[in-house]
């Protein structure tokens, strides 16, 4: 079962960063609606994939490294900095959104985002996006990279 779970997880964290670039192409296009709508697709997919990850972990299914010994190194240099940016991440998105919902409840609705009330919630939200976007693609990417690595020379540990 926690194998299963394991790949429903990884489904979701990659449907997550699909998403997640397609709210950043929908924002610069100016498309508000479409990325409010990718944004929140992406945040809801990062979220089912902890709690699939968390309930995979619960289980005991681990996978350790017994690959090559002379990739080691890059190996653990690349889940370390994955573990540390993906844990960074979660706040960074949640304080990202919630400067968005603060924004969009002050403005009413998305067309009226310019008001001086709103402006200063999605000025905020921008400031935490610039640091968020690059953590969360980061994590998503060496996750995945990971992911494979781990699928070849990987082996399950059950705890």
């Amino acid at each position: 079962m926690a194998a299963i779970i394991n790949q429903w997880a990884v489904i979701t964290i990659v449907l997550s960063g699909i998403t997640l670039v397609i709210g950043v192409f929908f924002i610069r296009r100016g498309n508000r609606e479409a990325h409010m709508r990718a944004m929140l697709t992406a945040s809801a997919l990062a979220t089912i994939f902890l709690v699939l990850y968390l309930t995979r972990l619960g289980l005991g299914y681990e996978k350790k490294y017994v690959g090559p010994a002379e990739w080691r190194g890059a190996y653990y240099f690349l889940l370390i900095s994955h573990i540390i940016l993906a844990a960074a991440n979660l706040p960074l998105a949640v304080v990202a959104l919630w400067n968005a919902w603060k924004g969009l409840r002050a403005a009413g609705n998305l067309g009226n985002i310019g008001a001086p009330v709103a402006r200063r919630f999605f000025d905020r939200h921008r400031a935490w996006v610039r640091w968020t976007v690059p953590v969360w693609l980061y994590v998503a990417v060496t996750g995945w990279i990971i992911y494979l690595v781990l699928g070849r020379y990987g082996q399950v540990v059950q705890g």
